[in-house]
């Protein structure tokens, strides 16, 4: 039986789409009130419904007005405590909501750095922190002296789409033009060339930081390097590896330290976050590319309770439940290494039990995906099996779809 809380907290997990399960779990087993409003495509995944108290739908457009109605119904009758995304796409959301109900918390405007790519870009920018040059695609004048000043390639990205989702690569200044012709033809105010960004694209091997934060700062950390860049697997597909990387070094402190000056431009204060960097092959230093205050996809929280022995989803759970006086700060307990090996599979359930060696310790089970997360004490031991499996899953389940222009 979950033991009885100071507080009973009424809370509401805002999700688009399915994650998140112990989040919820840890919720309920410490005691709290625990509804899902999730859209209605998804009311029937595999929920943690033994740990929910109701599960709300909503329209599946999931607009932040489509999110509100749900939740003020909901209210009439439970009024939350706490609301909280559990999904990148609903940050901003959760905001409105907490400002509609006058809750502590991230508001909608603080959320918009995290989720608004120029936002994000702009913050960056103002707080000096060393990142790629970025127009954004709205004035001719701007865009033209932007391109006649950095050097090609360029990248345009949407404002409001995760990790490497619509992301296109651009050599020629021709084919902008075009590109920005054509957005401008959509209906969609979303869809049109206002909401994308065009950066510099720098090359260089990509990293990316799953924090814990509490005051501020980063409690725990976990730094990790990928084998290919996120946008060279969505656009060329391909097998995804990520290693944490070796404790102590100057690059794991280096990381480190550009996290911190993140986290402290962007004025986070508690929960969980997840940044990525590039390291410039040219001058050997980081640039930030984005971060999320959310826990990051692809089993990187697997990856994470490997190399450091905490679930970061409990462990958020843990910080957004406690009140002030009974907040703990949490610590590792352990410094071991994790890895994931994973990709699109032409299996609808890939069978991996020729995949026997003892570092496995997760088993993704997600419908033509196949991945598997390593443990060991020894980093050399995670890259020597990334390295074999990627190889291995190459032959024996790797398909490829074409890069998405908009979440699924």
């Amino acid at each position: 039986m979950a033991k009885r809380p100071v507080q009973i907290n009424t809370v509401f997990c805002l999700a688009s789409y399915f994650k998140g399960n112990d989040f919820i779990r840890e919720c309920k087993s410490l005691g709290h009130r625990v509804f899902l409003l999730t859209r209605e495509a998804k009311l029937n995944d595999d929920w943690a419904f033994d740990s929910l108290d109701g599960v709300i739908p909503v329209a599946d457009d999931g607009t932040i007005a489509s999110f509100l109605r749900s939740a003020v119904d909901l209210a009439a009758r439970d009024k939350p405590t706490h609301i909280v995304a559990l999904e990148e796409g609903d940050v901003i959301t959760a905001g409105r909501l907490r400002e509609h109900f006058g809750l502590p918390g991230m508001r909608s405007s603080q959320a918009r750095l995290f989720r608004d790519k120029l936002s994000m870009r702009q913050r960056a920018a103002s707080s000096g922190i060393r990142q790629a040059n970025f127009v954004h695609l709205l004035n001719y004048q701007e865009i033209g002296e932007f391109m006649a000043r950095v050097n090609s390639p360029w990248v345009a990205k949407p404002r409001a789409d995760a990790s490497a989702i619509g992301i296109k690569k651009y050599d020629d200044s021709e084919l902008v033009w075009r590109t920005y012709d054509t957005l401008n033809e959509n209906e969609a105010l979303s869809d049109r060339a206002d909401a994308y960004l065009l950066e510099e694209f720098i090359a260089g091997d990509v990293f990316h930081v799953d924090s814990l934060v509490v005051g501020g700062k980063a409690a725990v950390s976990c730094a990790n390097r990928y084998g290919c860049s996120p946008l060279e697997i969505a656009v060329k597909g391909g097998v995804s590896t990520s290693h944490t990387i070796e404790y102590g070094t100057k690059e794991h402190k280096q990381l480190l330290k550009a996290n911190t000056r993140v986290l402290r431009a962007f004025g986070f204060e508690k929960g969980v976050t997840h940044a990525e960097f590039i390291k410039s092959p040219t001058n050997g230093e980081f640039y930030f590319l984005e971060i999320g205050c959310r826990v990051g996809g692809a089993f990187t929280a697997e990856a994470f309770e490997a190399a450091s022995g905490l679930n970061v989803w409990r462990e958020w759970a843990k910080l957004e439940m406690a009140g002030e006086q009974d907040l703990t700060i949490p610590k590792p307990t352990r410094s071991d290494y994790g890895g994931i090996v994973v990709s699109l599979a032409k299996q609808e359930r890939p069978d991996t039990s020729a995949y026997t060696d003892p570092e496995i310790c997760f088993r993704a089970d997600v419908k033509h995906h196949v991945g598997l997360v390593l443990h060991s004490p020894k980093l050399e031991r995670v890259k020597e099996l990334l390295e074999e499996y990627a190889c291995r899953f190459n032959d024996d389940f790797m398909a490829f779809a074409p890069q998405q222009d908009r979440p699924e």
